[in-house]
């Protein structure tokens, strides 16, 4: 693992969310009760920012523009643009089901840090 600084901890506050630059990746940092994420910044379907997507009880972000849901451990498709019949189809076939990109976060010396190399 490589592991790289990517915000002081206490700029990140519980339930708080901040985008980072890291490398060439723009990652969503989220401090969910003290448990902190860091996922790709935008939804892999429409390629559109995920900050302000909602956080389920059961651990996913629910994208704010169409509604797919990611599980922020794995970044696996929990539910995939799930509108009405018509409109889902074809929003769910624009862009083939794909995961989101997580990575693995630890806390040290105060500092968030981020391994890209998973």
């Amino acid at each position: 693992m490589v592991w790289t600084k990517a915000l002081a901890m206490n700029a990140l506050a519980t339930g708080a969310r901040q985008v980072v630059k890291l490398s060439e990746r723009s990652l969503l940092l989220l401090n969910e009760g003290g448990n902190i994420y860091a996922v790709d910044s935008i939804c892999p379907h429409l390629k559109l920012p995920l900050k302000k997507g909602k956080v389920t009880a059961d651990g996913a972000i629910v994208c704010p523009w169409h509604r797919s849901e990611f599980d922020l451990s794995s970044g696996n498709v929990k539910t995939w643009c799930p509108f009405p019949p018509v409109v889902g189809s074809v929003l769910g076939k624009i862009s083939a089901e794909k995961t989101l990109g997580v990575f693995p976060t630890k806390v040290e010396d105060g500092q968030i840090l981020v391994d890209l190399s998973a």
